[in-house]
């Protein structure tokens, strides 16, 4: 993969304006810097009442451990026409559905292992695999009902999959918040072209969480379980739950008896059929997992297992979103559906292939470098705007311990016009849809994007100093 002149999804390589960018062009041109720059600090203000932040975990700047900090918003919509969002819908859907079936397939017939498509061990000895799940049976073959599929836009202009995000993706209530907040903001904007709406992303949940629910439950109780109000995206949490109507319990409001999981109420117990949990695997259950989990509740992987309740996302789901497993999704397509991939993904070197990890160590300068169970930025490299140090750091962990890490070329993310202290610039977006998988999959038209603030930058998450934009596919 070359890296050329990166992708300005406003202009094209002769400074013309995209046709879908437009409306916005022309906006951008008519309103005064100093406008903007007013709607920016209410959008903030607004976010504060309404409490949309995030913890902070290891923060590089010196903030508190677990400060509550605002994630930058950027009043200048990210435009993606609906050719272009169709397009990326059909490969997206196809590749979760895939992930699902390979989910299914690992923890029964494993067929995909004895036709030697995928090695054994990268499944049977990955962190993620949970044995425990070897032939539990889940309503529609799904295991990940709620997948956020990271996408990155290279100078060739094409889209490529950086990351699956299988297990608790996040981030999607901003996505929500964004378009009210534009909505708010900039109501005229909304005049200029038509922007397919996200709004009803919280019934699709809902929808797809019910489908999942045991066959037995006829009107199916969701609950959404929280690690509580310190973990960071807490918010998300209880924005979920209060927009599909469902209660947000801890670990402490549930219990089981004879198999069957309850929840605590004024009113005494009720039972509960479909839990959207937002705690990992380890923490779910003390009996089951890590016996020192103060989050999850005793007893509920064994309710679990003998089909009274559902999870969503399955227990095991993480052996699919492992970084050094991505490198095979391309092969469960071709494997399960029997057709070749709509979006490729970027080229990965295994760090616990001597050859591999040969190449690696010589080129550290020019490679993103990242942990197989990484995520929000955390564990990883990015050469070239790593110091020696740094490098020199990731030079040792990699040669200690090279089956922990994967790397990949340094791509040029493309470019989106955002809001900065000396007015418009580009900065470097990626894009995060969220697919839904029930008894079909749909997804809402658009996703988060994350923006890179800082110039030059290409790490966009939020707990690495990224912002959010507010993405609209239009007709």
């Amino acid at each position: 993969m070359e890296r050329r002149q990166k992708y300005d999804e406003m202009r094209s390589a002769d400074g013309r304006v995209r046709a879908h960018f437009s409306p916005i062009a022309e906006w951008l041109a008519a309103t005064p810097a100093r406008r903007v720059a007013e709607k920016r600090r209410e959008a903030d203000l607004l976010f504060h009442r309404v409490g949309i932040t995030f913890a902070v975990y290891g923060d590089a700047h010196g903030a508190e451990q677990g400060a509550e900090r605002l994630i930058p918003f950027d009043t200048i919509p990210r435009i993606i026409p609906i050719a272009e969002w169709t397009a990326l819908e059909k490969g997206l859907k196809q590749r979760v559905d895939a992930l699902n079936r390979f989910l299914h397939d690992i923890y029964h017939e494993q067929a995909i292992l004895k036709a030697g498509v995928i090695p054994p061990e990268q499944v049977l000895k990955n962190s993620g695999f949970e044995n425990e799940m070897r032939g539990v049976d889940l309503p529609n073959r799904v295991y990940s009902s709620i997948a956020g599929i990271d996408l990155v836009r290279h100078s060739d202009g094409k889209y490529y999959v950086l990351e699956d995000n299988l297990r608790t993706p996040s981030g999607v209530s901003y996505m929500i918040e964004n378009r009210k907040m534009m909505m708010r903001l900039f109501p005229e904007l909304f005049e200029r072209q038509t922007v397919l709406p996200v709004e009803h992303y919280p019934a699709l949940l809902l929808e797809t969480l019910r489908a999942s629910a045991p066959p037995r439950a006829r009107d199916p109780v969701v609950a959404v379980l929280t690690p509580g109000q310190y973990n960071s995206a807490y918010f998300e949490h209880a924005f979920l739950a209060q927009q599909m109507g469902v209660e947000l319990v801890e670990g402490a409001d549930l219990f089981v008896k004879d198999n069957t999981v309850y929840m605590r109420t004024t009113s005494g117990r009720q039972r509960v059929d479909v839990i959207y949990r937002r705690i990992d695997d380890a923490f779910l259950d003390p009996l089951a997992f890590n016996k020192d989990s103060m989050l999850g509740v005793p007893g509920l992987f064994a309710a679990y297992r003998a089909g009274n309740v559902a999870l969503s996302n399955a227990v095991g789901t993480g052996v699919a979103d492992d970084k050094s497993t991505y490198l095979y999704v391309p092969d469960m397509i071709r494997f399960y559906l029997k057709e070749e991939p709509i979006l490729s993904n970027v080229p990965t070197w295994r760090c616990d292939r001597p050859k591999d990890l040969a190449h690696v160590l010589e080129n550290l300068a020019d490679l993103v470098v990242k942990e197989v169970q990484g995520s929000g930025g955390y564990g990883m490299l990015v050469g070239p705007t790593a110091s020696r140090p740094e490098r020199e750091k990731f030079r040792k962990l990699l040669k200690a311990n090279p089956g922990n890490y994967i790397a990949q070329p340094t791509l040029s993310l493309s470019t989106c016009p955002t809001f900065v202290k000396r007015g418009v610039a580009p900065r470097h977006v990626d894009l995060r849809p969220y697919v839904l998988s029930g008894k079909e999959v749909k997804l809402v038209p658009g996703g988060l994007t994350r923006v890179a603030l800082k110039e030059g930058s290409l790490v966009v998450n939020s707990s690495q100093g990224g912002g959010t934009k507010d993405t609209w596919v239009v007709e």
